[in-house]
């Protein structure tokens, strides 16, 4: 796992550069199964303690891959450029150590293609042109949701089988607003998990009724729709360390058909334009701070894509075989789980008291590197590596070219 983040490119060639072996070894290698769910597992149960509180979190990222004959090339949608681009696709579930702010991935899958073709009746009847726009869009609107829904369930198969490894103090599933569906939710639910996600900001809510009921006919449900420009009936949570004003409610969604915990986030520091955002939570009583905080440490799993990118070699595969790939993705994740858990064995970080420290995959893949060099300069001039290594200076050639701590 160290050879990835050497070299900064997982492809055999550099591999070969760097490692022991041949690069038809490490071919060979990549097309052998293995079971990365429990190894990711025994890594984040070295690396976070138990009674450290812990999320789970999933979100998918797109891998850019040219050609035809690759397992998975599919029109995919690329955050990086804001629309759908022809690549490949991973989705990711990761636990978060939420006070550490640092996240490590449990399971990663390749997502599959799907038929793009819309369902359409036996025998097909003409019908008239129409003119407009509305023709169009509507076409489109058939084309894309069977694909939604079909990589949805994939989406949710794959949680399903991730739940029994995760870490027994996870008990909520962290997702961005693209997960907020009523068939994500019901999923998540059922395996004992709940679901802590982002709503649309004209979502359809019902205020729940809990005044006195009449002695007759059926009971009282709701008490009005949801006006978000109205906040005297949501409970004002306090003003956040950015200056942002925190509401919630416990609120009734119509798509969903349950009770959630809803966080209205409202940010007027720019009076030219004021921003808002509604989060939400499966669980109506969680404390709405803490909804807040374990949606913002989401966000560790978008780091986890940029240092595996950056680092690892995530995108540098050559292979286009799906065991290939699935060896390679998970084996480059890996290689960035075992830094980070290599952290927390440094001797800054024993203490208990000791506040966790920042994780930089740069720092340390420059460590790998002069590591790795002064071995190598060692073995080939015939040094003595105890007398290299007792000397004083050694460490600063270790921490040459590294980030200040």
């Amino acid at each position: 796992m160290t050879l990835f983040v050497v070299c900064g490119k997982a492809n055999f060639t550099n591999l070969s550069r760097y490692g022991d072996y041949s690069e038809r070894t490490y071919r060979r290698q990549y097309q052998k199964s293995f079971d990365f769910i429990p190894f990711h597992a025994q890594t984040i149960a070295a690396a976070v303690d138990p009674s450290r509180e812990q999320i789970a979190a999933i979100d998918c990222s797109f891998i850019s891959k040219s050609g035809k004959q690759t397992w998975g090339v599919d029109n995919f949608y690329n955050g990086s450029i804001s629309k759908s681009q022809k690549g490949l696709e991973i989705s990711v579930i990761a636990v978060v150590d939420v006070s550490a702010h640092q996240g490590y991935t449990l399971c990663v899958k390749q997502t599959a293609t799907t038929d793009r073709q819309p369902i359409t009746p036996a025998q097909p009847t003409k019908k008239k042109k129409k003119k407009g726009k509305n023709k169009s869009k509507s076409k489109a609107k058939a084309k894309t949701e069977p694909v939604i829904s079909e990589r949805v369930k994939g989406y949710l198969e794959q949680i399903k089988t991730t739940r029994s490894h995760l870490p027994v103090a996870v008990k909520y599933l962290v997702a961005d607003s693209f997960y907020s569906k009523k068939s994500v939710v019901d999923g998540v639910i059922e395996i004992d998990l709940h679901l802590v996600s982002k709503l649309r900001i004209d979502a359809d809510l019902r205020y729940c009724y809990t005044g006195e009921q009449k002695p007759k006919g059926a009971p009282r449900k709701y008490d009005g729709k949801v006006d978000l420009s109205d906040l005297s009936r949501l409970e004002f949570g306090g003003e956040l360390a950015n200056g942002t004003k925190l509401y919630s409610q416990v609120v009734w969604h119509v798509s969903l058909k349950r009770k959630i915990r809803i966080v209205y986030l409202l940010d007027q520091r720019n009076p030219d334009k004021q921003r808002v955002a509604l989060l939400f939570s499966t669980d109506p009583t969680i404390d709405p701070i803490r909804l807040y905080e374990y949606y913002k440490s989401r966000f560790q799993i978008e780091f986890i894509f940029r240092d595996a990118k950056q680092f690892t070699g995530l995108c540098d595969c050559q292979s286009r075989q799906q065991q290939s790939l699935d060896f390679h993705f998970n084996a480059s994740l890996a290689a960035l789980n075992l830094a980070k858990l290599e952290q927390q064995k440094t001797p800054s970080d024993r203490s208990e008291a000791s506040q966790p420290q920042s994780f930089s995959m740069a720092t340390y893949k420059r460590l790998a590197l002069n590591a790795h060099l002064l071995e190598r300069f060692i073995s080939m001039l015939g040094l003595d590596p105890t007398l290299i290594k007792s000397h004083p200076n050694y460490d600063s050639l270790l921490q040459y070219g590294s980030l200040a701590p």
